[in-house]
């Protein structure tokens, strides 16, 4: 065997190439011997292999192409910062004390170069964990390899959706469906991002009484809005404790309607109170109509209707022969925590007046036992239509699901009001009542003696999730 013995092999010219062997030759490196890079390598670790660096990292670094790294966050987080992408560089990380579940390390890109398809930094957070990372191209970037799927290494992912009216408000998306439509969702977030769907879904409210009777109940009212949070304001609604995950599919939205008005005089409806609103839905989360309020003139037939909250209950005819009549219930069928209250009662003297309708936080008034004063309508639930970063509002303050006054039955009592959140309200002897507002949720109220009852207003369903950072 030949051996030539200089201490530098050059080109023959200035920034020439250097070739050992030819194709199929094996070049062999003895042990002992070593390798030092002090430039760029290219093609070594194409397959994903990196050379390990056995100095254990407990502080941020730059990792360099070709080296893996054990790295120690006993101390807290790290951020190692990848080398600048070139076609199969290579970088691997090892949990050195297992403690990437405590404090983990932030894989922070080099540039514009993705991780996984995604120009956000990556989080290493399973303990024990070892990676290793392959860059690609410019469209992929870095994407793990050998030790899993990219999930290990994921980046922080936003839900992606259309559908309804679409605000922004600081780093959230407000979706509002005022009519049936579909939620379409393409991209789920993850929780690193995040994958959660907040939810404001109100029914229909429904239909006041005729000529005294009770007011409509508020549409049912179901919320939940963990990142909203906020400690006091007024009308504050019973929110359910967890948002909704989301997931890639295409939601159907139902917006109920209102129920219609009721003219009088009109024939004793079956049983006995006015119609009910129709229910909203998303997703798993359904929010059933208001009650109708009491309409029946016949003594055996006295009835208010449940629902989201109850209708208000009947007023005594003139002679006063007939007994109180109480509200209907609220929160029917029931959920956790309740969509809605109960309606009031009405009244038993002669000349007396219907009770109020219920509404999503406050049950409805009950009418007096004499006199011809009608009974309120009760309170919605108060929200901010959205809530920007940090809790800082932006649009206005709106409440929702108000029950519909109870219609008076002498004079010279003039009408009382709905509940806060578009209840209707309620008529004065002769006089009609007012209907719930659109896309409120608000029940009718009921009319004074001789006079209609009111409309409800159809529900609205809002749905709100953090899109960026």
């Amino acid at each position: 065997m030949s051996e030539v013995k200089v201490n530098k092999i050059s080109p023959r010219t200035n920034c020439g190439t250097v070739q050992l062997g030819d194709s199929g030759d094996t070049i062999t490196i003895p042990a002992g011997a070593s390798i030092t890079n002090s430039g760029t390598a290219s093609g070594f670790g194409a397959t994903g292999a990196a050379s390990w660096n056995t100095t254990v990292k407990t502080g941020n670094f730059t990792a360099v192409a070709g080296e893996g790294y054990f790295v120690n966050t006993t101390s807290g987080a790290i951020n190692v910062t990848l080398p600048a992408g070139s076609a199969g560089a290579v970088v691997a990380i090892k949990d050195y004390a297992n403690t990437f579940d405590t404090n983990a390390v932030t894989l922070v890109r080099n540039g514009s170069d993705k991780i996984g398809g995604s120009a956000v930094d990556a989080t290493l957070s399973t303990e024990g964990m070892a990676v290793t990372l392959v860059f690609v191209d410019s469209t992929q970037g870095w994407l793990v390899t050998d030790d899993g799927l990219q999930s290990i290494a994921p980046t922080s992912k936003y839900v992606v959706a259309t559908g309804g009216t679409i605000t922004c408000c600081g780093d959230f998306k407000i979706h509002t469906f005022t009519g049936p439509g579909t939620f379409e969702v393409t991209c789920a977030g993850n929780s690193t991002g995040n994958n959660e769907l907040e939810y404001i879904v109100v029914a229909g409210g429904g239909q006041g009484g005729v000529n005294r009777r009770g007011g409509g109940g508020g549409g049912g009212f179901r919320f939940a809005s963990p990142s909203l949070a906020p400690a006091t304001y007024p009308g504050k609604p019973l929110a359910a404790p967890a948002a909704i995950t989301a997931s890639v599919a295409s939601f159907p939205i139902t917006v109920g309607g209102g129920a219609a008005q009721r003219p009088h005089p009109n024939p004793t409806p079956p049983t006995g109170f006015g119609l009910s609103g129709s229910p909203s839905t998303f997703s798993t989360i359904t929010s059933a109509g208001g009650g109708g309020g009491s309409c029946s003139s016949s003594s055996a037939n006295l009835v208010a209707g449940p629902g989201g909250s109850g209708g208000g209950g009947y007023g005594a005819p003139p002679d006063g022969g007939t007994p109180t009549l109480a509200g209907g219930t609220g929160n029917t069928p029931p959920v956790s925590p309740a969509q809605g209250r109960d309606g009031g009662d009405g009244g038993a003297s002669a000349q007396t007046s219907g009770g109020g309708g219920g509404g999503a936080i406050n049950e409805g008034e009950d009418s007096a036992s004499s006199g011809g004063t009608s009974a309120l309508g009760g309170d919605g639930a108060g929200v901010p239509t959205a809530f920007g970063s940090n809790g800082v509002p932006c649009g206005s303050f709106r409440y929702y699901a108000g029950g519909g006054a109870g219609g008076s039955g002498c004079s010279p009592a003039g009408p009382r009001a709905g509940g806060k959140g578009g209840g209707g309200n309620g008529g004065f002897p002769g006089s009609n009542a007012t209907a719930g507002a659109t896309n409120s949720g608000g029940g009718g109220g009921a009319g004074g003696q001789s006079g209609f009852g009111a409309a409800g207003g159809s529900g609205v369903v809002i749905i709100r999730y953090k899109f960026q950072n």
